[in-house]
């Protein structure tokens, strides 16, 4: 990708938030294994004829106690217009949908890694006792995460760069302009954000799971839970 869009997110990689747990985490089903989780009582386990164990909620309805499982969310989402009739309308959608499957695929694992080191960061300049400790480490993190990652982000395109922008919105609840304004300020997020709009990408942008960003919020469901 364009040199400073690494540059950018080479940046977010290194600047430290406030490592708040990402949302929209997707509850473990209880299949083709067994959970402790959500377990009423120690006689409710419920045999089968697979010689597995299956834990399940015990709840009350009308009086009655019966077992009961959580099943995975089924999601029905319309398939959008895309100017094309029949087939080659459906083929269209689908080879989108494929496309975006892929990108998200590749740029996940490092929204990840951005919040996890967010937390280390953070974690570590709460023990420092000055300025200049604090400045010193966070210089050091930076040049271990360009030599880390510079080739990965290099290799990102422009959309990739897009999703892994709204993907650090989901996992630390702010927007790529709010983490850089906060650890390096208003003057250099301005900047960023102006090089960022040269090359058509917003650092306000937000991730709206149940808007725009729907279908990527299902990918991501599906991605987290073991499906792709």
């Amino acid at each position: 990708m364009k040199l400073e869009i690494a540059i950018l997110l080479l940046l977010l990689l290194s600047v430290p938030a406030n490592g708040q747990d990402g949302g929209g985490a997707v509850p473990s089903a209880l299949a083709g294994g067994t959970s402790t989780e959500d377990v009423a009582g120690e006689n409710d386990a419920v045999p089968v004829d697979t010689g597995m164990v299956y834990l399940l909620n015990i709840v009350d309805r009308d009086g009655e106690r019966l077992p009961e499982v959580e099943i995975k969310e089924v999601v029905i989402v319309a398939t959008p217009r895309t100017g094309k009739k029949g087939s080659d309308g459906f083929e269209a959608w689908y080879a989108e949908q494929t496309r975006m499957i892929y990108n998200i695929k590749k740029v996940y694992p490092y929204s990840q890694i951005i919040k996890e080191r967010m937390s280390l960061v953070n974690d570590t300049l709460v023990k420092l006792r000055t300025d200049r400790e604090r400045r010193a480490y966070i210089k050091e993190f930076e040049k271990s995460i360009f030599a880390e990652f510079e080739g990965d982000v290099r290799k990102m395109t422009i959309t990739q760069g897009e999703i892994l922008l709204k993907l650090i919105d989901r996992e630390t609840k702010n927007t790529s302009y709010e983490i850089i304004k906060e650890y390096r300020g208003g003057f250099t997020a301005a900047f960023w954000q102006g090089v960022a709009r040269i090359f058509g990408t917003n650092l306000k942008a937000t991730y709206d799971p149940f808007g725009e960003d729907a279908v990527m919020e299902i990918i991501i469901r599906d991605i987290e839970g073991g499906w792709l």
